[in-house]
């Protein structure tokens, strides 16, 4: 047997093992499976972790939002326990307005007898942190409505004041003129202040309990002077370990627990995408193989699709994953350690990394024929289904635009650009079609004409005719790949090797198959595998 033949049958072998499952390989060569090993514990551990991570976030989001209803309770006058669209509570006297700001003060001054929580006044060396109230207004105004009058110096003003919470009655009493309130020159008026809380409910998960600083603000909005004042009540928490504690009974600290736990996340992680990155590398060593023997044997440049069978996208999906659980887990342990607060940005990483862990299942299921229809569906589809979204699109954003400039005034569904999306995208889904006519303020006859025009006509075009071709794409691509899986796939130059043929048709007449089958397009080389009853299948 010649060196050439030899060197083919060792090539041929290499790539029948690289092409095989994890199952075959280990019948083939008694290779264990260790990438497919290290893939089910770090969908075990990631899952487990994304578990424990996400009650712990609930009991830290529960405690803050219900601190905030407190707060509102606490100090807003007349609060009925609802926010009215953005705001808390709307004013319309000024008697009513400084009814509420004095309210706030006397609330705060009272906190220690009214909280029924932990809370109490946030302190620093000793000393109480004072309460902040400012006003900003315009620096010079006379407003005269009946004469259709005005003199407005539009150059803003602000003055501020701090008092200690124990003499409030004094502080306004020395202060009577910064309470009288020119309202039309009168922006806004914020009062600020910190408190400090624990929170005990960690006690039942076993954990230390956390303590928190609320940064408190109480704005009164009076920026657009149509005798309607806002109030909002916005905090912000900030979390840190508490300096002295003491805790007996069943509830123990097992910090260190969950910390070694989410480091062996990341050793098993980075196993992960070790193994991964070692797949990558021999897989373009083997294609470079491949292309330097076809170049020189057979004068033939090995095809795109080929190429593509190499390139495996489920492991660079694996490596995204494992960096993100890595980043999430190395976030988690500073927030056990209390040296972060930053629990959304965790919770992206750690969410993220689990999706794209359970979406690399499907690789596996892949290798089974009746298994992998929803992915060369998906690949089929996906080209066309990208090109037909972006023709789409454009009409969508025309929509859009027109209906916010115009319906915005008269409908709460499109006062805003991002609202006007979604309310246009629930129309398409079906979703409070009678609600979405029925709302709008028919105060306008030109524009009640406009929307009925400008909705019957969104959801007659886009339901009936862009959402039925959106699936007609999807089908066709199903019905394509049914079609290949009963009557086989289109061969391959690589196919065509593994099965010891040696008639390779030229590049020129193998891009016209390509074109003419509607295989030519990089997304599917996936398609191109041998049926089932063939010796070889290639899942990449």
């Amino acid at each position: 047997m010649s060196q050439g033949i030899i060197k083919e049958e060792i090539l041929r072998d290499d790539l029948k093992y690289y092409f095989m499952s994890p199952c075959e390989k280990y019948r083939a060569r008694r290779q264990l499976p260790w990438k497919l090993g290290v893939q089910i514990l770090k969908i075990i551990m990631i899952t487990s972790q994304l578990i424990l991570f996400g009650l712990n976030n609930q009991l830290v989001v529960s405690y803050k939002e219900e601190n905030a209803m407190t707060f509102k309770n606490l100090f807003l006058k007349d609060y009925s326990g609802v926010d009215e669209e953005d705001y808390s509570v709307a004013l319309y006297s000024q008697q009513a307005v400084y009814d509420s700001l004095f309210y706030v003060l006397d609330q705060y001054r009272q906190l220690g007898r009214l909280s029924v929580g932990p809370i109490s006044y946030a302190e620093e060396d000793g000393k109480l942190l004072p309460l902040v109230i400012c006003k900003e207004y315009y620096k010079r105004g006379n407003v005269e409505p009946s004469d259709e009058a005005y003199d407005i110096d539009a150059q803003l003003e602000k003055v501020c004041m701090a008092h200690d919470p124990t003499n409030v009655s004094q502080w306004k009493a020395e202060n009577v003129s910064f309470f009288n309130l020119e309202f039309y020159r009168l922006v806004d008026i914020k009062i600020t202040f910190q408190l400090k809380g624990i929170n005990l409910q960690t006690v039942r998960s076993h954990e230390l309990p956390d303590c928190y600083v609320f940064f408190v603000t109480i704005t009164f909005d009076n920026q657009c002077h149509s005798g309607k004042i806002k109030i909002f009540l916005d905090i912000d928490a900030l979390s840190s370990a508490c300096k002295n504690w003491k805790i007996s009974g069943t509830a123990q600290k097992n910090t260190h627990y969950l910390l070694v736990f989410d480091g062996f996340v990341i050793l098993v992680c980075l196993t992960s995408a070790v193994l991964c990155t070692r797949s990558i590398v021999l897989a373009v060593k083997l294609l470079q193989r491949f292309s330097r023997f076809f170049r020189e044997n057979y004068n033939h440049k090995v095809c795109k699709t080929d190429e593509k069978e190499f390139l495996n996208g489920w492991y660079v999906l694996v490596i995204v994953s494992d960096a993100m659980a890595i980043v999430g887990s190395i976030l988690k342990m500073e927030i056990q350690a209390k040296s972060l607060t930053s629990y959304d940005v965790c919770s992206i990483f750690l969410g993220t990394s689990t999706l794209m862990v359970w979406v690399g299942v499907i690789r596996y299921l892949g290798y089974f024929q009746k298994y992998n229809v929803l992915i060369l569906t998906m690949k089929t589809a996906f080209p066309k289904v990208i090109r037909f979204c972006c023709c789409a699109g454009m009409i969508y954003l025309g929509y859009t635009f027109c209906g916010w400039i115009v319906l915005g005034p008269y409908h709460e569904k499109f006062e805003g650009l991002s609202r006007v999306a979604e309310s246009l995208f629930s129309l398409v889904n079906g979703d409070d079609m009678y609600t979405t006519f029925a709302q709008l303020k028919d105060k306008n006859s030109l524009v009640w004409l406009f929307s009925r025009i400008y909705l019957y006509s969104f959801i007659s075009l886009f339901i009936y005719m862009v959402l039925s071709l959106f699936i007609a794409l999807i089908t066709d691509a199903y019905d394509t790949i049914k079609n290949y899986q009963k009557n086989g796939f289109p061969m391959t130059d690589l196919q065509r090797f593994l099965r010891e043929q040696k008639d390779f048709p030229p590049s020129e007449e193998g891009s016209e198959m390509d074109t003419e089958t509607g295989m030519g397009h990089p997304a599917l080389c996936c398609c191109r595998r041998a049926p089932s009853n063939d010796d070889i299948i290639l899942i990449s």
